[in-house]
């Protein structure tokens, strides 16, 4: 009884002392009429105290609002650790046309090389960063809504490369019954002690998180257990709570930057709980010069990998399309929680846009 009251007091407080951006309503901007950047208010990043915004680049079919019908379907297409815009994923004009949906490319948290690798704080590893992306998208679906433009609201879907993929991963979980598709792209499956501690002999990769619990950059176990997209318990709730997502995996078998021991780890788990996933371990006898160029990290044209193995989950008209059935977590207005070693993260979705918070015990 106490560790309940003391979550619902910890949630309101946090709730209160967010009212600000609960009333981002206010401040989201209008939809453009044709291809164009937009910014939106993101939740605040506790290494950076302040009011913080993303940029939000959308993608129409057609190239203009009016295009949009009501088959046209949502997407991300998230850019690379280090990138930014439409960096390192498929092209997002390419996926709007081919597959009639409104195109996504988020500045989410730490973009850019100078934040996400020559800043000192550590990188944020698909927390905040996919609370970006899905604000972003809850952004869209509530100005459709508004407009009362009709569109496909269980045709949902993201992609990303590398940093991209492990967020694209990331938004799946942290909204688990939104998507109907996902496709990680040679994204990081984990914040493993490797990458988060710079380890000598693993990933090149690293996370610059430190082991000294009175450092303001240090990894808790219960942040390191949220950022595992294949953490067994998670992967139960995720189940429990109905996720329908068709989880598409592609990954060389000889990427040690994004290593695909973790990679292969996560797919077990996933099997293994019962959700949808189809990996394609991407090895040299699939290297064919124009789709798949490499069985390591770069893994070839990102956008022509989603053409081959996508498609006949994205085009809305094949017998294979894959549409959510129910209400989005933006729709259901309530809370997302896993719980962790000593306590819980809740996702709030009770502003009708995600806002997380750690509560202990």
């Amino acid at each position: 009884m106490q560790s309940h009251l003391s979550l619902v007091v910890s949630l309101i407080a946090f709730l209160l002392a967010n009212s600000a951006s609960l009333r981002a309503d206010d401040s989201w901007p209008a939809l453009p009429a044709k291809n164009g950047t937009v910014s939106i208010l993101a939740q605040e990043w506790p290494l950076k105290p302040g009011p913080r915004s993303v940029s939000v680049a959308v993608h129409y079919p057609g190239g203009q609002l009016d295009k949009i019908t009501d088959k046209t379907g949502l997407m991300l297409s998230l850019h690379n650790w280090g990138g930014s815009g439409c960096i390192g994923t498929a092209d997002p004009a390419q996926l709007a046309e081919r597959f009639n949906v409104i195109c996504l490319c988020v500045d989410y948290l730490q973009s850019g090389p100078k934040a996400s690798i020559m800043d000192p704080e550590p990188y944020d590893f698909g927390y905040l960063q996919a609370l970006d992306a899905l604000r972003a998208l809850s952004w869209l679906d509530r100005s459709l809504t508004e407009k009362k433009v009709a569109f496909a609201r269980g045709r949902v879907y993201a992609t990303g490369g590398s940093g991209g993929g492990n967020v694209t991963l990331m938004v799946n979980k942290l909204a688990p019954r939104t998507f109907a598709c996902c496709i990680d792209l040679c994204g990081m499956a984990k914040l493993s002690d490797d990458i988060a501690f710079n380890l000598p002999g693993g990933s090149d990769l690293n996370a610059r998180f430190v082991k000294d619990a009175k450092h303001p950059y240090y990894l808790s176990p219960d942040h390191q257990e949220l950022r595992f997209v294949g953490h067994p318990g998670h992967l139960k709730m995720m189940r429990a709570l109905g996720n329908s997502c068709r989880m598409l995996v592609v990954h060389g078998v000889d990427d040690h930057t994004c290593p695909i021991e973790d990679a292969r780890e996560m797919v077990a788990n996933i099997q293994a709980s019962g959700l949808t996933v189809e990996p394609k371990w991407v090895a040299k006898a699939d290297l064919d010069g124009k789709v798949f160029s490499s069985s390591g990290h770069s893994l070839g044209n990102r956008t022509l990998i989603v053409f081959q193995r996508a498609e006949k989950y994205l085009l809305p008209d094949s017998p294979e399309a894959a549409v959510r059935s129910g209400l989005s977590d933006f729709d259901r207005k309530d809370d997302v929680v896993f719980q962790t070693a000593n306590g819980q993260f809740v996702i709030s979705y009770r502003a009708g846009y995600p806002i997380g918070q750690f509560v202990s015990r």
